[in-house]
């Protein structure tokens, strides 16, 4: 395949919130942050901002000048192994309330391909097993096998709620035995020199687990050191946004959040505060996101929502909503099948 062209490469496509991540997985394997970024054309300001998102050539990049830092060739799956539910916010979020197994998969897919557009998907079934394939629309080169690691991480990680074995395939080849990739993950058997990279995977048929214990908090263990600099604010506004979109219902409060990042409540206002914003702030924005994207893209019950995202009733909701948006829940919900 062609390398896409340059403009292409230029368009800003995946939010930097993924960088973020890599970078800090990089760090714990022992490679410093400027080795990682040096010729990139990602700044640190880039990287910090909440919002902002990279283009495919920065993203290459990144990938480029990382892939012979990492020394072993495993390392691209455990970072997409990394990659769970809450690392993909509107992605865990919505998924996390699904009873059909099924749908669960399709939803995996479908916000993937928004949140994380670097690889195409094609998904197919045949009776209770699932195949996801992934296709290279970008004419990746050498960095094909790096990305496409990371995909499979992630889908592995995602679907193991309701699939207990995994069969993945690689088109590539492997300097390393099965046995080794095999401690990778349970129940997965891993085969390199296929027709086409793609994931099989039977549904187990067991339920999906909705309780807080399911989900590993893995920037929420992550200590804050007591430091006044703008650097740090903005990393604990990250690590907090992060958080609420992991459980944005009522148990998601400053306190609970202060006692995951074990600080103060007080200090955590005061870092917020001192960023330009508060945890009101915050959980509203990212819950004014999760409910939208359920009334555009779910039958969910008006109900379930207000429950979802930690109001006391319907009414509540509403009330919140329209000050949001200036819109109703239903007037948003009629609209999104008006217009299918």
């Amino acid at each position: 395949m062609e390398t896409s062209s340059p403009i292409a490469l230029e368009v800003p496509i995946m939010s930097a919130r993924y960088a973020r991540r890599f970078v800090r997985f990089m760090e714990a394997k022992g490679v410093k942050r400027q080795a990682v970024l040096q010729d990139t054309d990602i700044s640190e300001e880039q990287l910090g901002h909440p919002d902002t998102s990279l283009s495919m050539k920065q993203v290459m990049d990144l990938l480029g000048k990382a892939e012979w830092l990492m020394g072993d060739e495993r390392a691209a799956f455990q970072f997409g192994q990394q990659l769970d539910l809450p690392a993909h916010g509107l992605l865990g979020f919505a998924v996390l309330g699904q009873e059909n197994p099924r749908r669960l998969i399709g939803m995996i897919v479908q916000y993937l391909r928004v949140g994380l557009p670097l690889m195409d998907m094609e998904l197919s079934s045949t009776g209770s097993t699932f195949r996801i394939r992934l296709i290279d629309t970008w004419g990746l080169g050498q960095l094909r096998p790096c990305l496409t690691k990371i995909y499979m991480g992630s889908i592995q990680r995602i679907s193991a709620q309701v699939c207990s074995h995994f069969s993945i395939h690689f088109d590539f080849s492997s300097q390393l035995g099965a046995e080794q990739w095999d401690l990778l993950a349970e129940h997965c058997d891993f085969q390199f020199d296929a027709p086409c990279c793609e994931i099989i995977m039977p549904l187990s048929g067991s339920p999906i687990r909705s309780d807080d214990s399911g989900l590993e908090f893995l920037l929420a263990r992550s200590r804050i050191q007591h430091r006044p600099d703008k650097e740090h604010q903005d990393e604990t506004v990250m690590q907090v946004r992060e958080m609420i979109m992991s459980q944005p219902g009522r148990p998601c409060t400053t306190e609970n959040i202060a006692r995951r990042l074990d600080i103060s409540p007080r200090s955590l206002r005061q870092h917020l505060s001192s960023a330009g914003t508060s945890f009101r702030q915050l959980r509203n924005r990212i819950r004014e996101h999760f409910a939208t994207l359920y009334l555009t893209d779910t039958s969910v019950p008006l109900e379930s929502i207000a429950e979802k995202l930690g109001f006391s009733d319907q009414a509540a909701f509403t009330r919140a909503y329209r000050a949001w948006t200036g819109q109703t829940p239903g007037d948003v919900r009629r609209q999104s099948r008006t217009s299918e």
